[in-house]
């Protein structure tokens, strides 16, 4: 019997001013918090919400984690890359 594996997980990549914002990150629980939200966007790439905007480019969608307060700015691109534009802490 073959073993059975969980969905595949998307691919995250960040934006040239979402990867400068990592390097600001000092503290384990904002590492903590960012690694929390970038894995469930990952299992589930749809899971933030739309945000309203041009349809000409890209479709942003927004991932809030209320417990670890932060929110993912993000866009999926056709093979199911999730792309990281921002990490905000609310």
């Amino acid at each position: 019997m073959a073993p059975q594996h969980g969905p595949r997980r998307a691919r995250i990549a960040f934006s040239d001013s979402a990867a400068k914002q990592l390097e600001n990150l000092t503290s384990e629980a904002e590492i903590h918090a960012l690694d929390r939200a970038l894995v469930v966007v990952s299992v589930a790439p749809d899971v933030g919400e739309p945000i309203p905007g041009d349809t000409a480019g890209p479709q942003l969608r927004e991932y809030a984690d209320e417990v670890e307060r932060v929110r993912l700015l993000y866009w999926v691109t056709a093979l199911r890359t999730v792309v990281v534009v921002a990490y905000l802490e609310v």
